[in-house]
């Protein structure tokens, strides 16, 4: 038994690592279900979470090619056999399926024949949110002991591993919110406010047309001069709203190009100092990184009115520095009110705190800023 186990426990440990490598509940489910399948020996493997009206709000399978799943129709509805592991805690398992009383006596055509079952809830501190059903046992007659505490100790983990996805999904809408959030009072407060003084000064214009032609002109003038304003506040947000290719130009690339548009929009002089091979071991984490850097430089050249921005990305010791320091005016980084209108500062810490590292905001009025991000790269 414990020769048995042994490796079969190392599996699981193995698919905990993996799952908790995923952040996002579709790949943690993919992955969950794929590692189920493997550790009991089953030919078929599904993970079902219920919607709470009579259907499933996700249905992954292991198994079968997607060829057979589209045939088999819509997601399944939490009938039968599907239904009653959603109803108790307690697994439950047969030799043949086709003799439990909760069983339908029909399948989706194109649905392969399965008799025997192992069915384990996933239960969360709510109760149960999700079950493992595994269908024919590949040596054997059917699921055993063993195969039952397998996948009961990885539904264990399953209930983690789903809460946790969630909350981070929850945790980036959020964030998504609070960024759309700054880019409206931004549109408000700056965009808005440009093209309310370009009315004005086309009004004026106008009004002074055949009284005084001279004026009029400059009022003109100013019409052009607030329109070229505007359209560059514009292009500034829109280039914050278009995605970036992390995977095509990595992190030291991405930082590049969004320097050199800052460069053209603002005509700001931006010094860059980076490590090309500055870079998180997880890829998305690399966003992360990008989303702080890019709010730093927003702050420098939309808020402070900076001169010169210093932007250095480097790797000491396993972590990975990020500083943008710039010279303009200036704030106190405490002050509440300053962080009910700048979202951005909130925005990065929140990023710094799901990397698992530092932010340090060091500002005075007058004296610059420089925002300093240090984040382990494993």
């Amino acid at each position: 038994m414990a020769e048995r186990l042994s490796p079969a426990l190392r599996a699981v440990s193995d698919a905990v690592l993996a799952v908790a490598s995923q952040l996002s509940v579709e790949e943690v489910l993919q992955q969950l279900v794929h590692r189920a399948r493997e550790l009991a020996g089953a030919r078929y493997a599904a993970l079902g979470v219920p919607d709470g009206d009579g259907g499933f709000s996700r249905f992954l399978v292991s198994g079968m090619s997607d060829a057979l799943v589209a045939s088999m129709g819509p997601l399944p509805r939490t009938h039968g056999l599907l239904g009653a592991m959603l109803e108790s805690p307690h697994p439950f398992r047969t030799d043949d399926l086709h003799a439990h009383p909760r069983f339908r006596g029909w399948w989706p055509r194109g649905h392969p024949d399965m008799r025997s079952f192992l069915g384990v809830p996933i239960v969360g501190p709510d109760g149960v949110m999700g079950a493992f059903y595994l269908t024919q046992k590949e040596r054997g007659a059917g699921f055993g002991d063993t195969d039952q505490e397998l996948i009961e100790l990885l539904a264990a983990h399953a209930a983690i591993a789903i809460t946790n996805a969630g909350l981070y999904e929850h945790s980036r809408e959020l964030s998504m919110l609070s960024e759309r959030n700054r880019l409206a009072l931004e549109l408000h407060d700056v965009v808005s406010q440009k093209l309310f003084s370009l009315v004005l000064a086309a009004e004026s214009a106008a009004t002074l047309l055949d009284r005084d032609t001279a004026a009029a002109r400059d009022q003109i003038a100013r019409v052009g001069a607030l329109a070229r304003e505007a359209l560059e506040e514009l292009r500034s947000l829109l280039l914050e709203l278009r995605p970036v290719d992390l995977e095509r130009d990595g992190l030291a690339g991405a930082l590049r190009k969004h320097a050199d548009v800052l460069r053209r929009v603002h005509a700001a002089r931006i010094d860059l100092e980076i490590d090309g091979g500055a870079a998180m071991a997880e890829p998305r984490h690399d966003r992360e990184v990008l989303r702080v850097a890019q709010e730093a430089l927003h702050n420098a050249v939309r808020h402070a009115a900076a001169h010169r921005i210093a932007v250095r990305l480097s790797t000491s010791d396993g972590t990975l520095v990020l500083d943008v320091a710039d010279d303009g005016s200036g704030f106190d980084p405490d002050a509440p009110e300053l962080r009910a209108r700048r979202l951005g500062l909130t925005s990065m810490e929140e990023r710094a705190r799901r990397l698992g590292g530092r932010l340090e905001v060091r500002s005075a009025p007058g004296a610059g800023t420089t925002v300093h991000l240090e984040v382990g790269r494993g």
